[in-house]
């Protein structure tokens, strides 16, 4: 059987659970074998004290079957600036069969030119600026558009996962999956989405992402 190639491109300063969600599900698709990419084999920090360890290099990354891009805040907005990153993806995409992110992680791609003239989605608070890099906004969980599917905010990486899980394994697999995780939410609030959120509290979340809402936008619209 042939190896199923599974990458997450990670960077200083992304959301660690961007990552970390999908890889937990994804490390179990039957046949594949992750890596984590980046720069150096050096540790990556993540946005939450939480440092990283890649397993291979951009120089020495094999032909991905799957590239995933996480998101992370101004982490984004640095690795969207950094040419040997996107670069990296970009050119991973041509070969791969699915080029694939998780909430900001879709301007990653952006960037590299892969959202254009798709549908998409990312993070709520950032999908009006997908128009910046060519894509067209569709409101959902996940957004699959030929071979580019792209997932909302943070925790939507494991649904997005068992979603791809389905798709390339079947569903019998994926659920299995999901049950062995126990991926099973009963969350204490149902201020999951601005729409089921009060007014005030998605305020407060509005006024967290400003700046780098702006840092973005400086970047994509100069």
């Amino acid at each position: 059987m042939t190896t199923f190639n599974v990458g997450f491109v990670i960077f200083p300063d992304l959301t660690q659970l961007d990552f970390t969600g999908p890889l937990q599900v994804l490390s179990r698709l039957p046949g594949s074998k992750v890596h984590i990419i980046a720069k150096s084999l050096d540790a990556v920090p993540s946005d939450c004290g939480l440092s990283l360890v890649p397993t291979t290099t951009f120089k020495e990354c094999c032909q991905l079957d799957l590239i995933c891009v996480p998101g992370g805040g101004f982490g984004v907005a640095d690795a969207m600036a950094d040419l040997e990153t996107v670069d990296f993806v970009r050119n991973q995409a041509a070969g791969a069969r699915y080029i694939t992110s998780v909430c900001t992680g879709a301007f990653i791609l952006g960037a590299a030119g892969l959202l254009t003239g798709r549908r998409a989605t990312t993070h709520w608070a950032y999908t009006d600026l997908l128009p910046l890099v060519g894509a067209t906004f569709e409101k959902g969980r996940i957004v699959k558009d030929g071979e580019v599917v792209t997932a909302a905010g943070v925790a939507s990486g494991i649904d997005f996962a068992l979603h791809m899980v389905a798709d390339l394994a079947g569903s019998e697999t994926a659920q299995a999956i999901q049950l062995g995780i126990e991926y099973d939410p009963t969350p204490p609030f149902t201020t999951g989405h601005p729409d089921r959120a009060p007014a005030s509290v998605t305020a407060i979340v509005v006024g967290r992402n400003t700046e780098v809402r702006e840092a973005f936008r400086a970047i994509l619209q100069p």
